[in-house]
């Protein structure tokens, strides 16, 4: 048995059910938000579903598919994941265990700025790959933070028919287009609301709870050169090495799109000849 859920539904471009400047705060690494979101999820989980099923599978929760570098979800997991062991632990069930999907491709381009066709031909090529024995006999909750057009979705089902899954699954999203006619790229109006400029992301980087994502290296690695090096200089010689490696993990000094930025980012580490990458 399949089962999806969304704690909100958008059916309007201007009505969201949550602030589009703290979604956009998530998606590059703000882990306050992170904590709001995967807390609400996670309760409105256990209000609208979780209470009413009979069945004591051990739950096993997957963040959405990245390979090195996690994506925003990842951050909003972990607090869905704190807040649903409270309940679980306060009504004697097992406590959630984790399992990861690894894919394979990464791209540069900005996946929210496609319609539904563009994105599924975009990650139509990426393969998923999960841990199918450990999942053996449990629910499985596959966590996303939106759902636009599904193709995602699609990509998991997939997996789960390539790898013959059993399980009874939930699909879960914090948010999700209800209204068909809304344009998919509304999600990148969400995910650039806070951040105009790469200069926004220093509240978010020099803040108390940041937490690296996908997102937020691609943008960096991708944006103005100029603007890029004026922003590297005000950054902290820790946040410029994790840059360095996470981008490094993930394949991206692969992408000739990256290879300037990441030129300096490089320099900027070893700065002099005598000392060797």
């Amino acid at each position: 048995m399949t089962f999806t859920y969304s704690l909100h539904k958008i059916f309007h471009p201007d009505s969201f059910g949550f602030s589009p400047d703290a979604y956009s705060r998530f998606k590059f690494g703000d882990d306050t938000m992170a904590a709001a979101f995967g807390t609400a999820l996670a309760e409105g989980f256990i209000r609208d579903q979780l209470r009413y099923a009979t069945r004591e599978n051990q739950l096993v929760v997957v963040s959405s598919p990245y390979a090195f570098i996690p994506t925003a979800t990842f951050a909003m997991k972990n607090h869905f994941v704190f807040r649903l062991n409270r309940w679980l632990a306060e009504t004697g069930r097992p406590i959630v265990q984790e399992a990861k999907v690894h894919r394979t491709i990464t791209y540069k381009e900005d996946y929210g700025e496609l319609n539904a066709s563009q994105r599924l031909n975009l990650i139509g090529n990426d393969s998923f790959h999960i841990d199918k024995a450990f999942l053996e006999g449990k629910t499985v909750i596959f966590l996303d933070d939106i759902r636009i057009t599904g193709s995602h979705e699609k990509m998991i089902l997939r997996m789960v028919d390539d790898y013959e899954l059993k399980n009874d699954l939930y699909l879960l999203y914090f948010a999700e287009l209800a209204n068909p006619l809304i344009h998919p790229n509304i999600e990148n109006y969400l995910n650039y609301h806070y951040v105009k400029s790469i200069f926004d992301l220093e509240k978010i980087i020099q803040g108390d709870s940041f937490m690296i994502n996908t997102r937020i290296v691609k943008y960096i690695l991708n944006y103005d050169y100029d603007s890029f090096c004026i922003f590297l200089q005000n950054q902290s010689d820790n946040f410029v090495n994790l840059l360095y490696n996470m981008a490094l993990g993930n394949g991206y000094h692969t992408i000739d799109a990256y290879a300037r930025n990441l030129g300096f980012i490089k320099r900027f580490i070893y700065p002099t000849n005598n000392i060797k990458a």
